[in-house]
């Protein structure tokens, strides 16, 4: 739609005209065409992940965000003797830590500021001290903050420990380019309205056919049992409950537009290219990025607010809004910051938009930054 506001969100996020397209069909859930959509779709994220099943990986499709998807891992994979060490330094790894704690999963916490990479020397030593860890989960993109976790070097804990590795990749699957058995991951969750460029609907996991096998029983809810929604789909290809199917023909046509793009490293490249112009154009308007340069991604930047006595998020949020461009808040829990997205459909032409919608903010109220 031609009045479509542009969102500098990291999801929902702005999406191509034919992937909207894609959702004017209506399709029975049983029907055939759709069964073989699903197939589909499952086939290409085990792709997308460098894995498939004939190596021992599964995907499963699951109704809901992310969040539906991230819960139904923690509550499904560990079993109730495991013990979780969980990597935090963000909202998101606060998430994971809250999901366990609500399935009684014995955790351990290893938590660093929210603009530190956690240092992967104090990891390995909390796996020396603590033999009982079982399970290990951390955040790829932490969207607080758009910093990047060192999910390799991680990973290599994990094998060389023999822990389970689970990755929260909500904000990094589908724009960087990521092999899971490489990186020693076990278990990977994101959603439909992230780097694919799809709307939302659904989450994904991906994960170890052994880790699945092993987590028939353990899940004490229904419709997050991640064992029988793999093994419904396994037995006829279709969902246990209703799935979002205008959502995942849209889906299926985001992840056909991703391979004509040159699949995760071809967007990577313009998620780079829109991050280097929206940073350099905010650094000359006098905005400062929260992160240093060293830490940051090219897929979510936060900007402190500006040090003037009259700025006002909420003010400054509307103005653009009504510009038509969507801008995200803070989600820091000591400093000030609001986050622009660099992902979904959108290029240079767009930021330069917003940058200049900006700038009509600050010659209104006067802000000299």
């Amino acid at each position: 739609m031609p009045n479509d506001k542009i969102l500098f969100t990291p999801g929902p996020l702005t999406t191509s005209s034919t992937v909207k397209e894609a959702m004017l069909t209506d399709v029975g859930s049983r029907d055939k065409i759709f069964i073989e959509t699903i197939e589909e779709i499952r086939n290409s994220l085990l792709s997308l992940a460098g894995v498939s099943k004939a190596g021992g990986y599964e995907s499963i499709l699951i109704q809901g965000s992310g969040t539906f998807g991230l819960e139904s891992v923690i509550s499904s994979i560990i079993p109730k003797k495991g013990k979780l060490l969980v990597v935090i330094n963000g909202a998101y790894g606060e998430r994971i830590l809250k999901i366990a704690k609500i399935h009684k999963i014995e955790c351990v916490v290893f938590q660093t500021e929210e603009n530190e990479v956690p240092p992967v020397p104090e990891i390995r030593a909390n796996l020396e001290i603590d033999k009982q860890i079982t399970h290990i989960a951390v955040v790829h993109c932490e969207t607080t903050t758009g910093i990047m976790n060192p999910v390799e070097e991680i990973g290599a804990l994990s094998v060389k420990y023999n822990k389970i590795l689970i990755v929260d990749a909500m904000s990094s699957f589908g724009a960087v380019p990521l092999n899971m058995t490489e990186a020693g991951i076990d278990c990977l969750i994101s959603s439909s309205n992230k780097c694919i460029e799809g709307v939302p609907g659904f989450s994904f996991v991906i994960c170890r056919k052994e880790l699945l096998e092993k987590a028939k029983g353990n899940a004490d809810t229904l419709v997050l049992d991640l064992f029988d929604q793999w093994y419904g789909l396994e037995k006829d290809g279709q969902f246990r409950f209703t799935p979002p199917t205008h959502s995942l023909l849209a889906f299926r046509k985001a992840l056909q537009e991703l391979k004509s793009e040159g699949g995760p490293s071809g967007r990577a490249r313009r998620y780079k290219v829109n991050n280097d112009f929206l940073i350099d154009s905010m650094h000359d308007l006098g905005f400062i990025p929260y992160l240093g340069e060293k830490n940051r991604g090219y897929i979510i930047t936060s900007f402190y607010y500006p040090e003037h006595p009259l700025f006002n998020f909420q003010e400054f949020y509307q103005f653009l809004s009504n510009q038509g461009y969507v801008i995200y808040p803070g989600k820091l829990s000591k400093v000030n910051c609001f986050r622009i997205g660099n992902i979904g459909r959108i290029g240079i032409k767009e930021i330069g938009g917003l940058i200049d919608s900006i700038i009509s903010y600050l010659d209104y109220y006067k802000f000299d930054l």
